[in-house]
Formats: structure tokens, sequence, C-alpha cells
């Protein structure tokens, strides 16, 4: 198939791209929110960049869309509007934004467009009307095991942590940074200046990998994100995994991998823990490795989006 999708998650996206369809995606003149293209990323030749006066030409089987906003977007840039006159889905990244359990989604009043939820909390929380809702989980590549934690230190990834602020949990740095040295990667934590907290940077995808693994436990501290694919990539690394309790995070992390909680206390000791016994953090992090392989593996993720798209009426 011939599929319109913006590059907006980019981890998303990489997966999303392995698949075996051709993938269209917009680039515009300065780049920006809704022409990003491939941003240098080493993906699939099948994953190629268009304009929007290409994309008019361009004979679409369906559109991936992320936004709201991409509707009336993908209608003045292709002359079709997606739903009715070309098929479209609508993937939901995210935890409602408003209240948890009330908030309407934006294509909840309508059903020619259904709506791919990433997590089952996510599509439980949103209110999605009359909507058709479907789950499929993230699936991502695997980076292999590589984890040696060999540094008796924390790694933590949060992009925006200054303007994220309490929805990624970035208060609670300091109190795993005393528990332990804190390397925080992703994009925007040169904003933070905290005691105990070494702000790494935004890195490239395998010298992240390399980085996190020879740390001794990764940390994941979001209050109200979706299911963050560093933890699942953590995980597959081989990482034990230390987990605020809130959102898919509650399941997706089974106890042998690590612990989950939502007493900050538990957490911090659980850092300790793992800080003073190698052999425990070794098997913890097999564990993850092994469920984050079986339940988030790319080949599912793929075989359930090819179901789906297969599943549209032209």
């Amino acid at each position: 198939m011939r599929l319109l999708v913006w590059h907006v998650h980019g981890s998303w996206t990489t997966a999303l791209v392995q698949g075996g369809h051709e993938y269209l995606l917009p680039i515009v003149d300065g780049g920006g929110e809704w022409g990003r293209g491939r941003c240098g990323r080493p993906w699939p030749s099948r994953a190629r960049e268009v304009t929007p006066a290409q994309l008019r030409e361009a004979d679409l089987d369906a559109v991936v869309l992320q936004r709201p906003e991409e509707i009336d977007l993908a209608h003045r840039w292709l002359g079709r509007r997606p739903g009715t006159e070309v098929p479209a889905v609508f993937v939901e990244h995210n935890t409602p934004r408003g209240h948890a359990a009330t908030t309407r989604h934006p294509l909840a009043d309508q059903d020619a467009i259904p709506i791919v939820h990433v997590t089952h909390y996510n599509d439980l929380m949103w209110d999605s009307g009359i909507a058709d809702t479907v789950v499929i989980d993230h699936g991502i590549p695997d980076p292999g095991h590589h984890y040696t934690g060999e540094l008796d230190r924390v790694a933590v990834l949060v992009n925006e942590p200054r303007r994220r602020g309490r929805i990624v949990g970035t208060d609670l740095l300091p109190a795993f940074a005393r528990a332990a040295p804190v390397d925080l990667y992703g994009i925007g934590v040169g904003e933070i200046a905290l005691d105990g907290v070494n702000p790494v940077g935004d890195l490239p995808s395998a010298q992240l990998h390399t980085e996190l693994a020879r740390r001794r436990v990764y940390v994941h501290t979001a209050r109200w994100t979706s299911l963050g694919l560093s933890l699942l990539e953590a995980m597959q690394l081989g990482m034990p995994v230390v987990a605020v309790a809130s959102t898919e995070a509650a399941t997706a992390v089974p106890p042998d991998a690590g612990v989950v909680s939502t007493d900050v206390d538990r957490l911090t000791d659980a850092v300790r823990t793992f800080r003073s016994d190698p052999a425990l953090a070794q098997r913890a992090g097999k564990a993850a490795r092994e469920h984050a392989l079986a339940h988030f593996g790319l080949e599912e993720f793929l075989r359930r989006w090819d179901a789906l798209l297969g599943s549209l009426s032209p």
C-alpha cells in the first residue's frame, strides 16, 4: 500500500516504516512540524520524502493521521477528504490532556476514521464516542542485549523535562539522585540544573543504546504520558527497570523485571538494591528483555498494522 504519514514521533515512525508498504513523508521548506520528512534518519528507501505538490499526484491507498489538524491539511494537499474520499486511520499517541476520565477525543463524533490507541490504558481513558477504536501495542526494532551495568549510575530518558515538568516526573529526579548518580538523556535536558543529575543530552540511537546499557538501572519517572518507547528500549537492552506505576507502565513491566510502584521511597530503595547487587540487576534485566521481546516486538506490531490497513474500505 502507499501511505501518507507525517513524521511526528521518530521512534514510533521508525517502527512503522519497517513494514512492507511505501511511506510518503511530507517535507516542506524549512521543515517544521508539518513537513519534517525523514530528518536524516536511516530508514528504508520505501520511506521517502514528498512535497505537497507531489502528494496531489500520488495514488494513495490510505492516510495515517496523528494530529487532528492533519485532516484538513491532507484535504488541502490531496484534494480528497480523509475518511470519506480516501481511507484513513487516526493514531492517538497520548493520554488525555484534560480530565483523566472524561476528556472527549477530537474524533469522537464521527465513525469514518477509526482511532488507533497505542495502549489499552489510552483506549480506556479517552472518551472516543461513536468512533471505532482498536489498540495496537507498541513494537520496536530489537536493539540487542547490550546490558553490562558496569557503571553504578541511573539512566533516565526524558524529552523537554523543564517544559513538561510534573507530567514526566522531572520533580522526582532529586529523590532518585539521592539514591544514585543520575545521567539524564533526551531533548532539552541541558535546561535542567539539579544536584546529582548529569544532563547528558540527546544522543543518536546507537550511541544512546550503548550508553544506557552501561548504567546499572533504568528509571522511568513519567506520571502522565503514554507508554514511553524509551522504557521498552531499555528493557530490550536487558536493563532492570524502576518505574512509576502510572498509565500503561503499570502493566508493561513484570515483577521479575524490576520494581513498579507509586511509592517513591520504594522506588528509590529499589535503585539502592540494584546498585548493591549487580547479579540481581542482571537477572532482572534478562527478564525485562524476554518480556519486552515477547510483548513489544516489531513483528507483531507490523502484523497488526497490516491487518488494520488491509481492512480499510477503498
